[in-house]
């Protein structure tokens, strides 16, 4: 396995050198110092910046400078738009509010949608199943936006007149278990009802499918029960496409949720990576992007060795 995973390293390492080729170039087609400083920046204003930021060197000795720092995880570089805050500093405090919205729903979206796939296949061509498939419709047909503003009007303000207390912040964040309810369950319980709708029909059409393998007939042939079938001998078999919907899903649980953070109000990843790009703040763009690229490049390791580990059929090689 250990051979596998070097191997797979070394593959990826050239596609991992390209995209940050590719996204310092595309930062660097309008002049990044004149995007920020503005119109009304004279030039020596501009040459004492580009040599503060060191973008007066050539793009190569950039592009080096660059790597070095990803590789040694040296995140030590000023933000443009905050002077004297390093990005690695405003990276790690985002990280955080971005895990209390995206792990808690990854979780409960996938429990509830297996099982909800699982219940369907089962009851396929019933009025359960119709139920549960236009449900999953109609949670797929309305807009993120608007499900944020409908909770934040009936989650948060309506309720909490009615209640004359404040049960769930319509907007803000603070750190801390004790406040996680306050702040971050009416945005996590907007992200579970929205992606229930994709991820139910998903595992609906992988539970279907698998109900018509030659495996399920044996076990219904010799007398076991509906419910061993369904949460023993299916899900064991429907794990490779459920291992692949969620680990798309884990390097966004870094980068967080760009909407929710913004109308929550959350200073997480997410928002973060939006208000540096108004500010026009090529740091933390640029170390954004490098730390995406490589949660990719991970999880794409980690789905071929779950695979090995979950079907005996699957060989690292």
């Amino acid at each position: 396995m250990w051979a596998y995973i070097f191997r797979k390293l070394i593959y990826n390492i050239p596609i991992y050198l390209g995209i940050i080729l590719l996204m310092m170039a595309a930062l660097r087609v309008n002049d990044p110092i004149w995007a920020y400083l503005g119109k009304y920046a004279n030039q020596e204003r501009y040459d004492a910046f580009a040599h503060q930021t060191g973008l007066d060197q050539p793009f190569v000795v950039q592009y080096a400078s660059f790597l070095k720092d990803v590789f040694q995880l040296n995140f030590s570089t000023e933000s443009w738009d905050k002077p004297g805050v390093e990005v690695g500093a405003i990276l790690k405090r985002a990280i955080v509010p971005s895990l209390a919205l995206t792990v808690p729903a990854l979780v409960i979206t996938s429990v509830i949608s297996i099982c909800i796939g699982l219940l369907a296949s089962f009851y396929r061509g019933s009025k359960i199943d119709q139920g549960l498939v236009i449900l999953a419709v109609l949670g797929m047909s309305i807009s993120f936006l608007v499900y944020i503003i409908i909770g934040q009007y009936f989650g948060a303000y309506w309720l909490n007149q009615k209640m004359e207390t404040e049960l769930f912040a319509i907007a803000g964040y603070e750190p801390g278990l004790l406040n996680w309810p306050r702040y971050c369950l009416l945005p996590v319980l907007i992200s579970v009802i929205v992606a229930m709708g994709y991820d139910t029909r998903f595992y609906r059409a992988v539970m279907v499918e698998e109900c018509t393998r030659d495996y399920i007939t044996t076990a219904q042939a010799k007398g076991a029960s509906r419910k061993k079938i369904m949460f023993v001998h299916m899900l064991k078999n429907a794990m490779i496409p459920i291992i692949t919907r969620i680990m798309i899903t884990l390097p966004f649980l870094i980068t967080g949720s760009i909407l929710l953070e913004w109308y929550f109000n959350i200073p997480g990843m997410g928002r973060t990576l939006l208000t540096a790009i108004n500010a026009k703040d090529c740091p933390i763009i640029q170390v954004f992007t490098a730390m995406f690229a490589a949660l990719l490049i991970c999880t794409n390791i980690l789905t071929d060795i779950l695979y090995a580990v979950v079907d005996p059929r699957v060989r690292l090689s």
